[in-house]
Order: structure tokens, then C-alpha cells, then sequence
């Protein structure tokens, strides 16, 4: 083991943020589990007590200012970015709203949240910043369009703190995962329904892009992306290594079976053709 850290996880209300907090507890770290709502808390709360740990559950929802300068008063030796929401369908037919909300939470809620941490982190010339991407910010998927872009937009605000941060002595890293079966890709899936219509639509139903990747508009995220989900357990694991290793990999990417076909995806990009 080794030595106790103060670890901060936003979005920690479920998925990949909920069992990465309670696992980092039971190894002995100082763990905020920031959750959205109290039936979230609640949830972790009990899961904790039947666990037999000590976790610290705070209501955080990264886009309320209030809420943001509070958590800003807590001392923190690692912040994991894990907050997120997903919208997904045609980029065309969407309500800019939804998108905008996307953006609210994933963007601007986590760098807002961020800042104050950064400086914190600065201030004592140690600290580490984890931002929870995706392999949806390296590559993207037809109606995943509005996840993706936020994703991208984290990518790029990741790497420039990387290098603005690393003189002061604070390491930033991502977390890209591929699809794992947390459930939020299924909640994603979901909220198609709330203002998709069929009827109306004018986007394509079924299309082979020119990646070869076979297309189905639908409200289930498994079949619209053709992949089956995967055991989360490992990306829980990569949250503890990235708590109690002193270095490592600026992009952490899972699964391991997943690499090198994102790497010809991103490079054939270059020879797309309009």
C-alpha cells in the first residue's frame, strides 16, 4: 500500500466513479465520493457501511457555482473529472439544448471545478488532475455526435493543462475507455426517446460508413455501435493505479484490444473522402 492520499471523484453516484470510490476507500485513501443527488448519496452511503469503509459522500453537481466554490475549500491530492452526461442521435435533428447541456456538464462544469483545484495543486507544487475522456474523444461514431464533441473538446483541455500544469509540478492524465457496462451508455441510449421523432426524421436508419462500420439508428447504444460492453472492473483498477503510482502514461486507454484499431481510425481520417 501505499501512502494515503486525499482523492476527490466527481459523478461518483454510479458507474465507474461509485466503485472506484469505494475500492479506493477500502485500500486505505482519503476518498470525497461528490455525488449529483441525495438518493445517489444514500446509495453510496449504505454501500460504504455494508463495505465496512469510511467514505466522505458531498453533494457536487459541477455546474453550480455554489457548489463548485464549497468543493474548492477541500484538500485534494487527486481529482478525477468522472462527471458526466451523454445525449445521442442526429447531429442534425437534435435540440442545440441538449447538446449545449452536454457541454454544461462534460466541458465547462469539470473545467470550472478544475481551476480552483489547479491553483490549489500549484500552490504546493504537487497534485494530480485525471479527466475521465473517451474513446469517443478520439474517434467518432455516426449519432454519437454530441457525446463525442464534448469528449474531443476534454481531450484537447486535458493535453494543453498537461503542459501548462507540468512546470508547477501537477500531473494531468485522461481516462479513455471504449464501451463498458456501467449503464450510462444505456441511460444515454435512453434519452433519445425524449425528443426523437421517427416520423419526422430525415436521417438515415441503417448505412455502412467508410470506416466499414455498420449503422442502425435506435435508442439501444449497443446496437447503434454494434459493440457489446464490456466488464468495467479493469477501468476501477486503472483508477487505483492512477491514485497510488508516482508516474505513468499521460493516456490511458481500455481495452487493451481496442488500440490499435483507434490508431487507423484516427490516421484514415486523413484520406476521407467528402
Amino acid at each position: 500500500m501505499t501512502d494515503s492520499k486525499r482523492v476527490l471523484i466527481t459523478g461518483a453516484g454510479s458507474g465507474f466513479g461509485r466503485d472506484a470510490a469505494l475500492r479506493l476507500a477500502e485500500r486505505g485513501h482519503h476518498v470525497i465520493a461528490a455525488a449529483e443527488n441525495r438518493p445517489q448519496m444514500t446509495g453510496l452511503l449504505e454501500a460504504a457501511r455494508d463495505r465496512g469503509v469510511r467514505l466522505r459522500v458531498e453533494n457536487l453537481d459541477v455546474t453550480d457555482e455554489l457548489h463548485r466554490r464549497r468543493a474548492h475549500t477541500w484538500e485534494v491530492d487527486v481529482l478525477f473529472n468522472n462527471a458526466a452526461v451523454g445525449e445521442m442521435g442526429p447531429l442534425s435533428e437534435i435540440p442545440v439544448d441538449l447538446v449545449r447541456r452536454v457541454f454544461e456538464v462534460n466541458v465547462f462544469g469539470n473545467l470550472a471545478l478544475t481551476q480552483g483545484f489547479a491553483r490549489q495543486m500549484a500552490g504546493r507544487g504537487s497534485g494530480r488532475i485525471v479527466w475521465l475522456s473517451s474513446i469517443a474523444g478520439l474517434t467518432t461514431n455516426p449519432y454519437l455526435g454530441p457525446y463525442c464533441a464534448s469528449k474531443y473538446a476534454i481531450e484537447a483541455i486535458a493535453q494543453a493543462l498537461h503542459d501548462e500544469l507540468k512546470p508547477l509540478g501537477v500531473q494531468v492524465a485522461t481516462i479513455n475507455p471504449g464501451p463498458y457496462q456501467t449503464g450510462f451508455n444505456d441511460r444515454m441510449g435512453n434519452s433519445l426517446r425524449t425528443w426523437f421523432d421517427w416520423d419526422r426524421s430525415f436521417s438515415a436508419e441503417r448505412f455502412t460508413t467508410d470506416f466499414g462500420v455498420e449503422v442502425h439508428l435506435t435508442d439501444d447504444y449497443t446496437e447503434i455501435t454494434g459493440e457489446s460492453q464490456k466488464d468495467p472492473e479493469e477501468i476501477v483498477d486503472l483508477f487505483v493505479r492512477l491514485v497510488e503510482e508516482d508516474s505513468g502514461l499521460y493516456r490511458n486507454f481500455l481495452p487493451a484490444d481496442r488500440v490499435e484499431g483507434t490508431k487507423e481510425q484516427q490516421a484514415a481520417v486523413w484520406e476521407l473522402r467528402r
